[in-house]
């Protein structure tokens, strides 16, 4: 089975990419990730039993609470990606690296550069086969202010199924 591990991003944050990543398709016909609003975690990789996992995300959570990011304004990597940019809290920071510290222990979680403690946090805006097209979504994109006050408060798996990610499980910070 193929998994993911992300931070689905609710509230207003949320709400105004997946209601942009729609627009964005509706009137320049340029797809976007079948996932929500999300920061990642972990890149998809491939398991048969996620147990371990599941066992380490529910005693996480159950120790950890909730922090603040923000997203604010737009950036991308070279003309392959537009994104949403994640200020991500000191707290937030420590977080995200005491579970990937966490995640690193269990056997079939291997990380990189990309989704590792060093990654570039974002919220993807457009990403497929954008390059000849990115002047244009960038101009776009630019036009609808962003900046936005949200909460790391889940960490969420989704698994592929159906040529969809479809939400496994989604795990709670403590308040």
């Amino acid at each position: 089975m193929r998994y993911v591990i992300v931070s689905v991003v609710k509230g207003d944050g949320g709400k105004f990419n997946n209601e942009l990543r729609k627009d964005i398709f509706e009137n320049l016909s340029v797809k976007s990730s079948k996932l929500p609003a999300h920061f990642t975690i972990k890149s998809p990789f491939e398991c048969e039993d996620i147990s371990i996992l599941d066992k380490e995300l529910t005693e996480f959570t159950n120790l950890h609470s909730v922090s603040n990011y923000k997203l604010n304004g737009y950036d991308s990597f070279d003309n392959r990606v537009i994104f949403m940019k994640v200020i991500m809290s000191n707290k937030g920071k420590k977080i995200h690296d005491d579970l990937i510290d966490t995640l690193s222990s269990i056997p079939y979680i291997k990380f990189d550069e990309k989704d590792g403690k060093n990654k570039i946090f974002h919220v993807t805006v457009s990403s497929k086969k954008i390059k000849n097209r990115f002047n244009e979504l960038w101009n776009y994109v630019n036009q609808f202010p962003c900046d936005f006050d949200c909460t790391f408060d889940n960490i969420s798996i989704y698994k592929w199924s159906n040529n969809i990610w479809v939400l496994y499980k989604e795990y709670l910070f403590k308040n």
